[in-house]
């Protein structure tokens, strides 16, 4: 009888040891899938980062050619929009809201929500030259795509915007818009 109970033990211990040798299989087994998967997001995330950095600009002398929806546009840094200013043959539109200042010698306050409504304020062909502006640039972004939804074809956005105008050592002037 002892031992008949030694082999019920035994086998009882041998039964949860082989338990626990199938159960860790396939538990290191879904760990290895579960880090491999994660592998496979962690690479995609990069690829589709690369892709994006690099298919959707284009850097020139310049400025930065932002690829749009319809068209591009280029983002320029502010000592190639205060070299523009010298000979200014561009219609200067800010677009942030709300408004908060402008560069001297701006044309146009209408904010980037607005730009479709009020489209009539824009120049008439839809090749003249337009430099658009915000705080920071992200505003004026919405409003290049816009403006190429509206059909206009030379587009330039101020890179960082208002604060890069500032940061490069120019000012801004208070003028009584809404």
């Amino acid at each position: 009888m002892a031992s008949a109970r030694a082999r019920q033990q035994g086998t009882g211990n041998r039964s949860s040891k082989a338990k626990q040798k199938s159960t860790a299989g396939p538990g290191r087994l879904g760990t290895w899938a579960w880090l491999a998967g994660g592998l496979v997001v962690a690479l995609v995330a990069v690829a589709v980062a690369v892709a994006v950095a690099s298919g959707g600009t284009e850097s020139t002398s310049k400025g930065t050619v932002v690829q749009g929806n319809g068209g591009t546009w280029t983002n320029i840094p502010a000592n190639v929009l205060a070299t523009k200013m010298k000979t200014k043959d561009f219609t200067l539109l800010n677009v942030k809201t709300p408004y908060i200042g402008e560069i001297q010698g701006t044309d146009l306050y209408i904010p980037y929500n607005q730009l479709t409504a009020r489209a009539a304020e824009l120049p008439a062909d839809k090749t003249a030259p337009i430099v658009v502006y915000c705080r920071t640039g992200s505003e004026s972004a919405i409003a290049a795509q816009t403006l190429l939804d509206l059909g206009y074809t030379n587009i330039e956005n101020l890179d960082g915007g208002m604060t890069a105008w500032v940061a490069s050592g120019r000012q801004l002037v208070q003028l009584n818009r809404s």
